[in-house]
């Protein structure tokens, strides 16, 4: 297998790619099938039926194991030609051997044997017919990979293209083979029609073929897990019942691991998580004396583990209950959600259960109507509500079960019709041409009997999936070189069908002339609504427009705001200006709602809190005086001052004080008692006691820090 023309790839190395691809998607997908390799040809010879002329060059280089990448490696860079040959007929009864020996003892669903050869080495046909005797006592099945097709061969010399090859037209070209080959050819013919009388050659690829068909990295083997429990329907009626996961999202199992960058061993890393006070000495706690916390708003809720697990809603066991029927149109196709799909069928080997549920599902068929149910997994779970529809099918019927959401799931938006636009109203050419585009794209071929998907997202793999094994595979003997590119036939996965690319442009080409797009010039003197709703400031106050001027702006400002229904901790000073300026609105409420708020943000802390809390006093200040609530305001400044002085907040007030925030006068509006003076008091520091204390006094600063720990 070695030879080769010039410029061309030879059999050997064809058939490492082949056995590359195929050992490749074993090992990623977890497969619990195990891999043997014999090799033939080689140099030496290692075999449990080697004599001194018989099965010589004949090597057992592996034994049956689970594929790992150690036979990767061993494939891409121990196994190289020889100079000998060896019979292709020895090395399967080799094969034979070696699966009979190494079976002993250990369950299987089947033994196979795939031989990769050029046919080019001598062939005895003497033991043909007790080898396929043996592989059809033993239930041993044989595929052959040749670096050319073999073609039907009826008795008559008329030869035609193989069964594979003809489906392929990327297959190599057929040569001119030696006589030996021809040779090989017939004995591969004699054998594979004697195993199979109809079908012989399906079973015969070529290396071209068998390339394309592995491309693509197999997927998780998953065996189906039942899921027994009881159908119920009210308290006397129950069915037995057995569920399967249908449909569910598939994970990368293998999870990222810190290794050490030197040894990739992950004992030589070992992680500590330790726990310390957010003080200068950075105390350590131990982790028996930590508790967990839920943040309420700004407090924090201590919530242990027991209290968790008092929390968790206990059911008595696993559940399949049916609360009751609806009409199939009303479960909206957006409101099925989860992550899985169940298909629920009749428990087995029970012929009342089997009636029951037959005729339940025939009946909700029949009416068009679905079954609500409410549906828990073990008792740890928590239940969920779902909708389980009739499946019927030639070979089966089952029923179909989806979760649904519960109202804090279900997102509500409202949006303008299309209808009522005069400008949003498409012309008959603009319909027609979407109409035609439409029927262009359609993934399905239909030729009047028949049809045929030309986009099959059942048959596409993930190309996510397909990606990560592709560079773990490179980087697991090339780790100091980048990763490869993406190969091409990733990057067509997804892509547009041919077909289909081709019978759209038509159709495009009309959309894109009854949809014309125009490229709109930024406009010299582009305002946007700040800018034409807010204050100069450099104008004397006499030049500001009056308060009904500025509620109209205001007003105006926020009609893209929605519907304020309450103080938020976003923009609570917009939105407080907001409320008390609607029709039968409650000051003294939405103003508690503005005090509450100043609170939250005092309590969390930080500039940011601090200036939210400023910008809220200053709104509720500049209401108050043009709604007349003087008192309410000055009432409130005075009960914060307090409370500053007494939480120790005295960096708030600084800020109060940078801002010349202090009580209404009366000189700013007629409700209020207070001077000027008693203003500018009102914002003065307070004179110590004991004059002889310095004005900054370190232990205060300590008392301080204390009472705000």
């Amino acid at each position: 297998m070695s030879s080769s023309s010039p410029g061309e790839e030879s059999s050997l190395d064809q058939a490492k790619k082949i056995m590359t691809k195929f050992v490749q998607r074993q090992v990623f997908a977890e497969s619990k099938d195990e891999v043997a390799v014999v090799l033939f040809g080689t140099d030496g010879t290692r075999n449990g039926l080697a004599s001194e002329d018989q099965y010589q060059n004949i090597t057992v280089h592996r034994s049956l194991m689970l594929p790992d990448f150690d036979l990767l490696e061993d494939i891409q860079n121990v196994i190289k030609a020889g100079s000998a040959q060896a019979d292709f007929l020895d090395a399967i009864i080799v094969c034979m051997d070696l699966l009979q020996k190494e079976t002993i003892g250990k369950k299987y669903e089947k033994r196979h044997i795939e031989l990769f050869t050029d046919l080019s080495s001598p062939v005895s046909e003497d033991q043909l017919e007790i080898i396929i005797a043996n592989l059809k006592k033993t239930g041993t099945s044989i595929q052959f990979f040749l670096p050319f097709p073999v073609s039907v061969d009826d008795g008559s010399g008329d030869k035609s293209a193989s069964v594979h090859a003809h489906m392929h037209k990327n297959s190599l070209p057929i040569k001119d083979l030696t006589e030996q080959q021809k040779q090989g050819v017939d004995v591969v013919r004699k054998l594979m029609y004697t195993l199979d009388e109809e079908g012989g050659l399906e079973e015969i690829y070529t290396f071209r073929e068998s390339l394309e068909r592995l491309s693509m990295f197999k997927k998780m083997e998953r065996k189906p897990m039942p899921w027994p429990c009881q159908l119920t329907i009210g308290p006397n009626l129950s069915i037995r019942i057995v569920a399967y996961k249908s449909v569910t999202e598939e994970r990368v199992k293998k999870l990222w691991a810190i290794v050490d960058a030197k040894t990739l061993r992950r004992e030589d890393v070992q992680k500590e998580t330790v726990y310390c006070l957010n003080d200068d000495d950075e105390t350590e706690v131990q982790k028996d004396d930590t508790i967990q916390g839920f943040r309420y708003g700004s407090d924090i809720v201590p919530f242990s583990k027991e209290d968790e697990e008092q929390m968790k809603y206990k059911t008595e066991a696993k559940c399949f209950s049916v609360l009751g029927f609806t009409r199939s149109s009303q479960i909206q196709r957006h409101y099925y959600m989860g992550n899985q799909a169940l298909k629920v069928f009749a428990a087995k080997d029970d012929a009342n259960a089997a009636v029951a549920f037959s005729a339940l599902v025939r009946a909700l068929d029949e009416l068009k109507v679905v079954a609500v149910v409410r549906y828990a997994y073990d008792r740890r779970c928590y239940p969920q509500v779902g909708v389980a529809f009739p499946y019927i099918k030639d070979t089966y019927e089952c029923l179909i079960y989806v979760q649904l959401p519960y109202m804090e799931d279900v997102r509500q938006y409202v949006f303008s019709s299309l209808k009522n636009s005069k400008k949003c109203i498409p012309t008959v050419d603009q319909l027609s041409a979407v109409d035609s585009l439409i029927d262009s794209m359609n993934l399905v071929h239909e030729d009047g009997e028949t049809f045929e998907d030309l986009f099959k997202p059942s048959k596409i793999p993930n190309p996510h999936f397909q990606r990560l094994y592709q560079c773990l595979q490179h980087k697991a003997f090339h780790s100091d070189k980048p990763l490869p590119p993406i190969e091409q036939h990733l990057l067509e996965m997804l892509e547009m069908p041919c077909v289909v690319r081709e019978r759209c442009q038509g159709p495009l080409e009309r959309v894109k002339a009854l949809f014309p797009l125009k490229e709109v010039g930024k406009k010299k003197e582009e305002k946007t609504a700040q800018d034409i709703f807010k204050d100069n400031e450099d104008e004397p106050s006499l030049k500001k427009p009056k308060i009904e001027d500025e509620e109209e702006g205001f007003s105006l400002m926020k009609l893209a705001e929605g519907n304020i229904t309450s103080v938020g901790s976003v923009n609570p000073a917009e939105d407080f200006r907001i409320l008390v300026r609607k029709k039968n609105a409650d000051f003294k409420d939405v103003s508690q709602q503005l005090k509450n708020r100043i609170d939250q943000f005092l309590e969390n802390k930080g500039s940011q809190y601090y200036m939210k809390g400023i910008d809220c006093i200053r709104a509720f200040r500049e209401e108050a005086v043009k709604l007349s609530k003087v008192q309410c305001f000055n009432d409130f400044l005075q009960a914060l001052k307090s409370k500053l002085e007494d939480k120790a907040l005295s960096d708030f007030w600084e800020i109060m004080v940078q801002e010349r925030i202090s009580l209404i006068t009366k000189d700013e509006a007629e409700g209020s008692l207070v001077t000027g003076e008693e203003a500018e008091k009102f914002l003065a520091p307070k004179e110590q006691k004991n004059e002889t204390l310095p004005p900054t006094d370190e232990g205060g600063d300590v008392d301080d820090l204390l009472d705000m720990m």
